[in-house]
């Protein structure tokens, strides 16, 4: 056994507790999104910004940094989380393909369907690929891990960016008034409220685990 699979099995115990924790976290953050959504809480007026959709994307992250920067205890646990179940996770990211989908069907505007869900595609099918490098301790699997967080989060920005474009809003300049379908609606509404930030925080952690086996030393 090498020693980059020695530093991966040698991780941290969970904190069963702040499992728990996390799990009653995301419960009550997919319910309040929920019940959000169905009210109309991230909808926005033509002449208005679609401030509260930024707000329900951005706000999870920062609380998750926020916690890990005055919480030793929380840090410690994302810290322990299985590097390898944080990169099979973003094998989630194919479902994006329905943006493709929703497009064809003239729900979507194409500004936004084809960079959304190729780049959700392309995430998607990397991550087992990565996932296996990882386990099988091949040269550069950090480096493999890296890009493909890169990626995933240059995939979000660019996402949000020409979803704000393309909305019907005040900084909607591309928008486009064949589509039909509204990200602030449910069911759709779930996707930047909870479906983004919640992989912006998996990406998160991946990058902090990548940070600390850099200062360990650990090969790879």
């Amino acid at each position: 056994m090498t020693v980059a699979s020695s530093t991966l099995n040698a991780r941290p115990a969970i904190d069963r507790p702040m499992v728990w924790v996390a799990a009653g976290a995301v419960a009550v953050w997919l319910l309040v999104t929920w019940v959000a959504g169905a009210r109309g809480a991230f909808l926005s007026s033509p002449s208005q910004p679609p401030l509260p959709l930024l707000l329900a994307i951005l706000a999870p992250p920062l609380v998750f940094a926020g916690a890990c920067r005055w919480s030793q205890r929380w840090r410690a646990f994302a810290l322990s989380i299985d590097l390898r179940w944080l990169i099979a996770v973003q094998g989630w990211r194919v479902i994006g393909a329905m943006f493709l989908v929703l497009y064809i069907y003239g729900l979507l505007p194409g500004l936004f369907a084809y960079p959304a869900g190729l780049g959700d595609l392309a995430v998607g099918l990397s991550a087992p690929f990565v996932m296996l490098a990882v386990a099988q301790e091949t040269p550069h699997w950090q480096r493999q891990v890296l890009w493909l967080n890169i990626a995933g989060l240059t995939d979000f920005a660019v996402a949000v960016a020409t979803g704000a474009l393309t909305s019907a809003s005040s900084i909607g300049f591309f928008v486009d008034p064949d589509a039909r379908a509204n990200m602030g609606e449910l069911p759709l509404s779930l996707i930047p409220t909870f479906a983004v930030p919640l992989w912006i925080v998996v990406h998160t952690i991946s990058l902090l685990q990548l940070a600390r086996r850099r200062r360990n030393g650990s090969p790879g």
